[in-house]
């Protein structure tokens, strides 16, 4: 009778177990992905200028954070955007790893109010391509993303130099 009730419950209980285990691994990722897009935001908004070897530094940081995951999922685009007159905001200067970075001068949509006349504000944007480990429960890949959007702290713009500091 015993090994009657095991073999039905063992299957329920094993299921629910790699479940759980997908479920909180997933939302492990999720919050990873917050963490950097608000540590990306963070760190340049901390800035008044940005070079190219500041720039690899902050990717190197941000994908430290992401750790164990893999990091050839993970997509980040750092953009400085200005406001261009008449409502509308302009990318002034962006940089990205492991994708393209937004086109200088490209107007974006952003919630209405958020950069004032003659202000910027950094956008820190993250897509992270989850897959399960195992794949029991969640099958293939889960895109994860977020945006931070951040007023510079210390300068109404920041520069962005093309040479190394």
């Amino acid at each position: 009778m015993a090994a009657l009730e095991f073999a039905v419950v063992a299957p329920v209980m094993i299921s629910l177990y790699f479940g759980v285990t997908e479920l909180a691994d997933g939302f492990s990722a999720s919050t990873k992905v917050t963490s950097v897009a608000s540590t990306a935001g963070d760190l340049l908004a901390q800035e008044k200028s940005v070079c190219d070897a500041e720039m690899n530094d902050v990717f190197t940081a941000l994908r430290s954070l992401m750790y164990p995951f893999p990091l050839n999922q993970m997509q980040i685009v750092l953009s400085s955007l200005i406001d261009a007159g008449g409502g509308t905001v302009k990318v002034a200067w962006s940089d990205a790893s492991n994708t393209s970075p937004r086109a200088v001068g490209s107007v974006v949509g952003i919630p209405a109010g958020l950069v004032g006349v003659g202000g910027s504000v950094v956008l820190a944007e993250v897509t992270y391509n989850y897959s399960s480990p195992t794949g029991h429960l969640i099958y293939g890949s889960v895109p994860l993303t977020d945006k931070f959007y951040l007023h510079p702290r210390r300068i109404q713009q920041i520069a962005r130099s093309p040479n190394n500091c």
